[in-house]
């Protein structure tokens, strides 16, 4: 279920409670939902994945993406969370999909070699060419 897009980041579709023992067990320091809430009946709500995700000693945050695209503070507060995460790093939404892609875009700030990224966020099983226009224009502004 966990994919992984690096050594310390995974990306995941909508997890459940019971998937954060799993996370523990893999060594996830940090929970990061990129779920708005109530985007579907079905998503376990936020704040229970925080509650069970403290409670397993694993810090928790919410940076929610919504199909309306990325944004800079998106962006620069994916940053902060996997530069200040102590272990690894659990990223979630519906598909994984918008988790990857904020990732990726998080490396392209960063001056990542962004065809190692894309060929990462593949290996994974997820496509960064929605983005791809993006990562460059990060890349050449801050990289």
């Amino acid at each position: 279920m966990f994919r992984r897009l690096s050594d310390t980041v995974l990306a995941s579709p909508q997890i459940s409670i019971a998937d954060l023992a799993e996370a523990k067990a893999l060594g996830v320091g940090l929970v990061i939902n990129n779920r708005p809430e109530g985007e579907s009946d079905d998503q376990v709500p936020g704040t229970e994945i925080e509650a069970a995700a403290r409670g397993l000693g694993m810090d928790y945050i919410a940076i929610p993406v919504t199909h309306a695209g990325f944004s800079g503070p998106q962006v620069e507060a994916m940053t902060a969370a996997l530069a200040n995460s102590a272990g690894k790093v659990l990223a979630y939404c519906r598909s994984g999909t918008r988790s990857t892609l904020l990732w990726a875009l998080t490396q392209a700030s960063e001056g990542a070699d962004l065809e190692a990224v894309t060929a990462q966020a593949a290996d994974a099983g997820y496509d960064v060419s929605p983005v791809r226009p993006l990562m460059d224009m990060l890349k050449a502004r801050n990289g």
